[in-house]
């Protein structure tokens, strides 16, 4: 099968740049999955999880939203808001950010609606990365 380029970057890193077979992504109206040689396309990107498939073995990533561009030339780039791989997620810290979000939420009256709306997308990433942690982490008894 021919590779697919896979890139996807964040502000401050990139966390992956790798040959791979195929790329799920999560649409604003429904999950994308991407092949060699899939038409070129631009799509907007929910909070959620890309899963990345490469000799049979998947690497999944947690996003906080974003924007994916298939591009010619077999070259798929996710600009995520945020992305992190789900091995090196936290479960203390993404529980500990969405508990902070959450309680900055209760008090909306106390913050700018711009404010809020930063509160929310926090929410989102954490909820995505404690879900993601949950599922493809191995968590000793």
């Amino acid at each position: 099968m021919a590779n697919l380029h896979v890139s996807v970057i964040t502000q401050e890193q990139v966390i992956l740049d790798d040959q791979v077979d195929l790329v799920l992504i999560p649409g604003v109206e429904g999950e994308l999955g991407i092949l060699p040689h899939h038409i070129p396309l631009i799509t907007t990107l929910k909070a959620g999880v890309v899963t990345v498939r490469k000799n049979d073995r998947d690497t999944i990533i947690a996003i906080g939203g974003g924007f994916a561009a298939m591009e010619p030339g077999n070259h798929l780039s996710i600009l995520a808001d945020s992305a992190v791989k789900a091995q090196d997620i936290s479960l203390k810290q993404a529980e500990a950010a969405r508990q902070r979000a959450e309680e900055k939420m209760h008090q909306k009256d106390q913050f700018s609606d711009r404010e809020f709306k930063v509160a929310e997308a926090e929410l989102r990433r954490a909820i995505v990365e404690l879900k993601v942690a949950r599922k493809h982490q191995f968590h000793p008894l």
